[in-house]
């Protein structure tokens, strides 16, 4: 398999234009012919949508607020996401987590808004890191500086909080089932520490029900966990990023299989974090190292790997790609801290304006 190479400098161009007018509506780049993975003469399998890295491109303006910027060429203002962790998406919004602005921005390109999560008190955030959603697109969020996994609906409203200040030595990622009802969150532990393990909940008592691992390299064991995800069949992948694989679990917490190894090849990992499902059961690994995702199927087969390590913030050019997210559409959401950005892909098989997202690009 062929990786397709970015136009770094006239992408890192057409990025650099919208950081400083943040016009509405995505970042057009079918204008130069889209881009494709992996590149022709092989099957198209994935495509690039579009970047995301403001909240003025899903604002929409209308009635005399839209004739007067279209008379004065006035461009919409909106926020840029400082420095963003993980991304979530259900239903045509889009959750980023941002760990310097310690708030959870939501962009909903259907609706023509945005807002922001955390800023208020009982659900009030301080570091949000890793993201995850239920079917009702209930939001669940785990807050590393109050070691707490804070639940809110689909609109922001505070709803509960698992955990606390003794629950976890170092709460990073979490995951929870189709339905709602277990709550899997990542204790990545520290250097001196055994507590490397997933802490699982009861998401309406909030008992803490069991542990799954411990600090090691067996089958089973994890050394600094982090990205971690559910599969429709319940199956639960956590990256074990320091014994440089991907384990999976039954919902129980038994072990059922891994994949991976330490390595530069097509199909190991280097510095593994982010990781989901998407809704045929396939698994993406996002690598900081690599500047990519990769594509494995649920036995750990590699699929196809999209992205590069790159300088110029450029479609599919990464530095710190970190949280990675698939919609029930089965696009692709790919956030790179370095750059400060969301990239989206599609399915090949999916038109552009078709999907949760499709109105967006009407």
């Amino acid at each position: 398999m062929r990786l397709m190479r970015s136009l770094a400098s006239l992408h890192g161009l057409a990025l650099a234009a919208l950081l400083s007018a943040c016009a509405a509506g995505p970042v057009d780049d079918t204008a130069r012919g889209e881009l494709v993975f992996p590149e022709p003469p092989d099957e198209a399998r994935f495509i690039f949508d579009t970047t995301l890295i403001s909240t003025a491109q899903v604002t929409r303006v209308e009635g005399s607020n839209r004739l007067r910027m279209m008379v004065t060429g006035e461009n919409l203002r909106g926020k840029v996401l400082p420095k963003p962790f993980d991304v979530a998406a259900c239903r045509g919004r889009i959750y980023v987590s941002d760990t310097v602005a310690g708030r959870v921005f939501v962009f909903d390109p259907v609706e023509g808004r945005s807002f922001e999560i955390g800023d208020r008190r009982p659900g009030a955030l301080a570091k949000p890191m890793g993201l995850a959603t239920d079917r009702d697109c209930n939001l669940y969020v785990a807050d590393i500086s109050q070691s707490r996994v804070v639940i809110y609906d689909r609109d922001g409203n505070y709803l509960t909080a698992l955990g606390g200040a003794e629950a976890f030595e170092r709460l990073s990622y979490v995951a929870v089932d189709a339905v709602g009802e277990r709550v899997y969150a990542v204790d990545t532990g520290g250097v001196s520490s055994r507590d490397h393990r997933v802490r699982v909940f009861d998401r309406l008592s909030g008992d803490h029900l069991f542990d799954i691992g411990t600090r090691g390299r067996e089958a089973g064991e994890f050394n600094l966990p982090r990205g971690i995800a559910v599969a429709p069949d319940g199956t639960v992948y956590v990256v074990d990023s320091a014994n440089f694989r991907v384990q999976a679990f039954d919902r129980d917490g038994a072990f059922l299989r891994s994949f991976g190894s330490l390595g530069r090849q097509m199909g190991q990992f280097s510095r593994p974090k982010g990781i989901a499902v998407d809704p045929a059961g396939r698994v993406y690994v996002a690598d900081t190292s690599f500047g990519n995702f990769q594509i494995f199927d649920d036995e750990g087969q590699l699929l196809l790997f999209i992205g590069d390590r790159g300088t110029q913030g450029g479609p599919a050019q990464y530095m710190l790609p970190n949280g990675i997210a698939v919609d029930e559409d089965g696009r692709i959401y790919l956030v790179d801290q370095f750059f400060s950005k969301v990239d989206i892909y599609r399915p090949a098989a999916l038109a552009r304006t078709d999907g949760h997202l499709g109105a967006w690009f009407r």
